[in-house]
């Protein structure tokens, strides 16, 4: 299969979606992954540190194994202005990926960019789109789905949940490539934040470790 996950921001990619990532590449299948925005630092942007973002973004690549890295190169902090201006280039890159499975951030995060992000996407992989994609996912983003309050709007209720077992030290190694975003336990962006998010959603399907994600779509033929 081809798969695209779309991110909001570095990080974003192994956070919500690193586990089932590196388990598409064993399976063999075809992965990009499409970073929508810059990462904007105390609200102001520095060139030198987006190129080290974009470092550890390519060092995380490795690690997970994956073909294809995409910068959209839009403003953090700014994308929900006009979603007109994800639209557009992030369809293009749907097209030219021409995805059997997309995985997108949770639309009820507490971050503005990701809610824009998701929004975005919905319209680029509507049903009747030029191209059609068999799975529609939405993934978690700990210490932004998590921090939302309990609105029914914004809850994350998973509906599909991956093994991930034998690739959470994978997962885990490539978000020690994202340092400036890494934060102390018990936060939940840090390496064992991280592994208590795996392993408890994997105690509530009877697995070691886990991704929890919602179906937004899903066509079986």
């Amino acid at each position: 299969m081809n798969i695209l996950v779309i991110a909001p921001h570095m990080d974003d990619e192994v956070l919500g979606a690193g586990g089932a990532l590196a388990r598409h590449v064993a399976d063999g299948d075809q992965v990009a992954v499409c970073v929508v925005a810059n990462r904007a630092y105390g609200h102001e942007y520095d060139p030198d540190l987006i190129d080290r973002e974009k470092t550890g973004a390519r060092r995380a690549q490795a690690i997970l194994g994956y073909q294809e890295l995409l910068f959209l190169d839009l403003p953090d902090e700014r994308l929900d202005q006009r979603i007109q201006d994800i639209i557009i280039p992030l369809e293009e890159v749907y097209l030219s990926v021409k995805p059997d499975l997309v995985y997108v951030n949770h639309g009820g995060d507490l971050n503005q960019d990701h809610q824009a992000v998701f929004r975005a996407a919905l319209v680029v992989c509507r049903p009747h789109s030029t191209h059609k994609i068999k799975a529609f996912y939405s993934y978690e983003t700990p210490s932004s789905t998590d921090q939302m309050p309990a609105l029914a709007s914004s809850i994350f209720l998973p509906t599909r949940y991956v093994d991930i077992a034998n690739h959470l030290e994978q997962k885990l190694d490539a978000l020690s490539c994202y340092d400036a975003e890494a934060r102390d336990y018990p936060h939940p962006r840090s390496r064992e934040g991280i592994s208590v998010y795996a392993r408890k959603r994997g105690t509530e399907v009877g697995l070691h470790a886990a991704e929890a994600f919602m179906v937004l779509r899903q066509v079986m033929a």
